[in-house]
């Protein structure tokens, strides 16, 4: 099968907001000090982790369907849907709210082709259901840290 350009678009705007979030959980990753540093910064390297795989899988998948990914730095900064990385020093409380957004747009860029893709080939949505069901755990999780209890 060979990919519709809606298809091949939708693809590449994940491929770029992957690698972008596998940028910025570096940097945050780096960078982070305050409370729970050490919990934070484990949970960077498994969204790195996890946001790498999935970026392979996507570009892999888009070459089996005879669409050439552009992984290039000037792409990925031209055209991902993610704000900009904090730049030095960033409070935990801040890299948590970054890193949730950052994660909450990758979900929304994903679900955004989601249509297209089942109607052009539905074969790939096994694939950004696997990416949509991390990344909204990995929100949920880092979220987490910042919540408040209350009790009933």
């Amino acid at each position: 099968m060979k990919a519709s350009e809606e298809l091949a678009r939708g693809l590449q705007a994940v491929l770029v907001d992957l690698i972008e979030l596998t940028l910025q959980g570096k940097q945050a990753h780096w960078n982070i000090v305050g409370p729970n540093f050490r919990d934070l910064h484990l949970q960077l390297d498994e969204i790195v982790a996890a946001a790498r795989l999935h970026t392979d899988v996507i570009a892999e998948r888009m070459r089996a369907l005879h669409v050439v990914p552009d992984g290039r730095s000037a792409t990925v900064a031209k055209t991902t849907s993610l704000d900009e990385a904090h730049e030095g020093i960033v409070s935990t409380s801040q890299a948590i709210d970054a890193t949730v957004k950052a994660l909450e747009n990758t979900v929304a860029t994903v679900r955004g082709i989601y249509s297209a893709v089942e109607e052009h080939d539905p074969a790939t949505t096994d694939q950004l259901n696997e990416i949509i069901l991390k990344l909204e755990q990995f929100a949920w999780m880092v979220g987490a840290e910042k919540m408040k209890t209350t009790t009933p």
